[in-house]
């Protein structure tokens, strides 16, 4: 039928999309991760920057790949998703590694921003100092909030098959509807908290690090000195609003998702799947241009 055809068009172009997107970030933090593991085999040490980095670029692949194979099944082996551990397993590590990747990156902004920004208070010399030993810590939160949040995932994942296989009868679809809404409730509840409670983070690192450095440019021009990290300073303006901008855009895009969540097929949610996965390649590229050394090689590597 034509509504059937219109269907299976829709699918073919949206995981031909998200394919093209899914494997061109996986090779852009692929670079990412080759890079830094030689110069960590080489040097024997990472600095707490390129520790942030790894682990960024690490969640990020692991996240667009189990990304990309659920999107594939469901539109070209539907069926194999219908089979108990495997729903589950997917919705487990990509809630998982999607949180890990929201978290990771929040800890990078912030971490530029107290490492780059310069103010008196001594609360926060206090953490420029100890910063480098608060990374393994916040690495630590970040993935235990992913892990509570991918294992409500799993179980809501798990509880609505159940509910549904033992409604045999037209009578029970409206209470087995209830059921899946409170099984629901606290896996949005607990999503939602996440991507705003990072969303937060990044808002105020980069806000907090744009106005240190836009005060520093000002001090520059009012004295009318010359400062050799000027251009290393505006370049790091331009990153960290970039970043603003795109994190922006997809906590926008996240939220939508979570209200279009029931809706396929639809062209908003086609829009969302696209930017969601446009974004970890297009920052990952961000950052690769805003470090010398990965610019450095990918620049070599090109020709």
């Amino acid at each position: 039928s034509p509504q059937q055809s219109n269907v299976t068009s829709y699918g073919a172009t949206t995981v031909a999309i998200i394919s093209l997107e899914a494997f061109a970030g996986m090779w852009i933090n692929a670079f990412i991760l080759c890079v830094l593991c030689i110069g960590w085999v080489k040097k024997k040490t990472l600095n707490s920057n390129e520790k942030i980095l790894l682990l960024l670029g690490c969640s990020r692949f692991c996240s667009l790949c189990f990304s990309w194979t659920y999107s594939f099944l469901t539109f070209i082996y539907p069926n194999y998703l219908y089979v108990h551990p495997i729903l589950q397993l997917f919705t487990f590590f990509q809630a998982f590694f999607n949180h890990c990747n929201l978290w990771f990156s929040a800890c990078l902004c912030v971490f530029y921003c107290i490492k780059i920004a310069n103010f008196r208070n001594s609360f926060f010399i206090y953490l420029k100092i100890k910063i480098d030993r608060m990374v393994p810590w916040l690495f630590l939160g970040s993935g235990i909030l992913a892990l509570a949040i991918g294992i409500i995932a799993y179980d809501t994942a798990n509880k609505p098959h159940c509910n549904n296989r033992n409604s045999t009868g037209p009578g029970n679809f409206g209470s087995a509807n209830i059921k899946m809404d409170k099984h629901f409730f606290p896996s949005f509840f607990l999503t939602g908290f996440g991507y705003a409670a990072s969303f937060t983070a990044v808002i105020f690192a980069a806000v907090f690090l744009l106005f240190s450095l836009w005060r520093h440019k000002c001090k520059m021009q009012t004295n009318s000195m010359k400062d050799l990290s000027m251009e290393a300073h505006i370049r790091a303006m331009k990153s960290i609003l970039s970043f603003l901008v795109m994190y922006s855009i997809n906590f926008v895009c996240l939220v939508l998702k979570m209200v279009y969540v029931t809706k396929k097929g639809n062209y908003m949610t086609f829009l969302i799947v696209v930017f969601q996965y446009t974004f970890p390649g297009l920052h990952s590229l961000i950052l690769i241009f805003s470090n010398p050394k990965l610019e450095k090689t990918l620049l070599k590597i090109l020709p």
